[in-house]
Parts: C-alpha cells; structure tokens; sequence
C-alpha cells in the first residue's frame, strides 16, 4: 500500500538532518504482514553517492536516526499508522522500489517505535 506524502513533504522540500545533507522524501511504502506491518520510508540523499559524495555511512546513519524520531513517528501518528518496524532507506539516486541498480549508492537502518522513540534494530 502506498500512503502519499503529506503537503508539507514534498519531495522538492528538503528535511532537516544533523549533517546538513540534502535529504528529501520520495515516497513512503506500507507492508502489511502476519508479523505486523512494517512502514519504509525512502529518501533521496544525492551527497552519499560512492563518486563525489561527501557523506559516509556513519554520518548517513546518524542522519536517518534523527529522521526516525524528527518525521517518522509524527507521520505515524498523524496517519494513525501502528507499525510493528521501519524501514528507513537514502538513496543518491531514484531507485525504483524492489529494483537494483549497481550504479546507485543506498544505506538502510531497520528501527522499532516503541513509546515515542526509535529502538535501533540490525539485519
């Protein structure tokens, strides 16, 4: 299932993240499943490409840390999401979903809301 992006989530409007990167929403995917369902939240982040980039994985990570807690748990809240894990993914390019492009640069944290935070889960 599809949820569109809110007005104030355009994709021509930048987020705020703590690196000062140029982050932007893409699009926000739902999947419901006997395990609960999981939101993925992806984002275009042109300045993590391998070639010319300038942020690395640690940085990117922190980034979609604060993303989780600043834009993910609101929106769940707004559109009365209850979601058992969230995805949230940074692409330096526009990926279509579920298709691989070696040329593209992606970084990807699983996390838990769980009472108003986000609890860091590994692969």
């Amino acid at each position: 299932m599809l949820v569109s992006v809110p007005e104030t989530l355009r994709a021509d409007q930048p987020v705020k993240v703590p690196s000062g990167q140029s982050v932007t929403l893409n699009e926000v995917l739902i999947d419901d499943s006997v395990d609960g369902s999981l939101a993925r939240f992806r984002f275009l982040a042109p300045a993590i490409a391998r070639d010319g980039g300038t942020v690395d994985f640690e940085t990117a990570s922190n980034d979609m840390a604060d993303l989780c807690v600043q834009l993910v748990l609101p929106y769940l809240e707004k559109y009365e999401l209850d979601v058992a894990s969230v995805v949230i993914s940074m692409a330096d390019r526009e990926v279509p979903f579920g298709y691989a492009d070696p040329e593209a640069t992606q970084f990807f944290e699983s996390y838990r809301p769980d009472d108003g935070g986000c609890i860091w889960e590994p692969f």
